[in-house]
């Protein structure tokens, strides 16, 4: 099979002939029909994580947000089969530990990251191996395309889990979203569906522009404003009750925390890079003093995606709309690039995989 293989940081990915996989006993194999390009494969194709010892080795295949059908299975998997439609989790459960069993999956000790790691091979490729499966592997709603399904990715399940799970947001909060690339843009999406006003923040045209268009109802150009937190504690009157840095930089994840009011909650799901090397100076004396809490959010429990799967079904959410590309798998490099100089909009998609 094809797939495209991280031969050196920051050099295009060698798309090449490989062995396809097998499943083991609990594992299945999914032919890919789609995958999105996140930029977490951008922080993978980087070589960050050195850190918190969570680079990414060479020689693997990226990739982490595939969607398409079961292909094959091992002897003991008994709930999905050939022919299946799946999406798979980045975020890969063992299935017995005690968070899989409590339906924490997502932060389970004893799993995997899917495309980051040597043991599971990623999704830029024809078939991706899933271990697992029985517990790992979701299936979707005839109604809801592959396309769309891989636009949910990582991007959208954790800034559903963060907002839904993690800040139990109420219609009439009003929540900041720092950051519109595909991650804050599915935060902006969720948030206004599930009844919240939206302030969205970035410093490009193009990103604020596709924030209105899935339910903003403020922007913020943090280029024009020489204060984001008090730009935002002007329209909200007061600060938002939750604020989501989608980001991952030291200013975002500062603006997110300083523009609540009191007893406001910030929701951290983007990563930092190597400027900021995991480490992040907060306002701390001031996050006591109003009562602030402080969340940490990665992915979602593949139990919990039917709350997700069913919003999408009916229409409440649409990921589709986040769609703005679809490439072959020999561009993602090019497109990995794209997102060094923030380069990219929306969620871009490989849909083709052969030849």
């Amino acid at each position: 099979m094809r797939a495209a293989v991280l031969e050196s940081y920051d050099e295009p990915l060698a798309v090449r002939d490989c062995d396809p996989p097998t499943p083991d006993p609990d594992g299945a194999v999914v032919a890919v029909e789609a995958c999105g390009i996140c930029r977490s494969d951008w922080h993978a194709w980087q070589g960050h994580g050195d850190w918190a010892d969570d680079d990414v080795p060479i020689g693997q295949v990226l990739g982490h947000e595939p969607a398409g059908r079961v292909v094959e299975t091992g002897d003991r998997v008994t709930t999905v089969s050939s022919g299946d439609r799946v999406v798979v989790p980045f975020n890969l459960g063992d299935g017995t530990c005690g968070y899989c069993r409590n339906g924490h999956g997502n932060v389970c000790t004893g799993g995997w990251a899917l495309g980051f790691e040597s043991d599971v091979p990623g999704a830029f490729a024809e078939r991706v191996a899933v271990p697992q499966a029985d517990y790992n592997l979701v299936g979707l709603p005839d109604s809801v395309d592959f396309d769309a399904a891989a636009a949910l990715g990582c991007r959208y399940v954790t800034a559903f889990h963060a907002l839904a799970h993690r800040a139990d947001i109420a219609a009439g909060d009003r929540v900041a979203v720092h950051g519109c690339g595909g991650l804050g843009l599915a935060a902006v999406q969720i948030a206004s569906a599930l009844g919240a006003s939206v302030i969205a923040v970035d410093i490009r045209e193009d990103p604020l522009a596709m924030a209105r268009d899935v339910g903003a109802n403020t922007v913020v150009d943090a280029s024009a404003v020489a204060d984001v937190p008090a730009a935002i504690e002007a329209e909200t009157d007061g600060g938002a009750e939750v604020s989501v840095d989608a980001l991952g930089r030291a200013e975002t994840c500062r603006n997110s925390v300083r523009c609540l009011r009191p007893r406001g909650t910030h929701v951290q799901v983007g990563l930092t890079t190597d400027a900021e090397r995991g480490e992040v100076a907060l306002p701390t004396d001031w996050i006591t003093r109003w009562d602030i809490d402080v969340l940490g959010s990665r992915g979602m429990p593949p139990s919990r995606y039917d709350d997700l799967l069913r919003l999408v079904a009916d229409g409440t959410l649409n990921p589709g709309a986040l769609v703005t590309r679809r490439v072959a798998l020999e561009a993602v490099s090019e497109r990995l690039a794209a997102m060094t100089d923030y380069g990219t909009d929306g969620i871009e998609l490989v849909t083709e995989f052969g030849r």
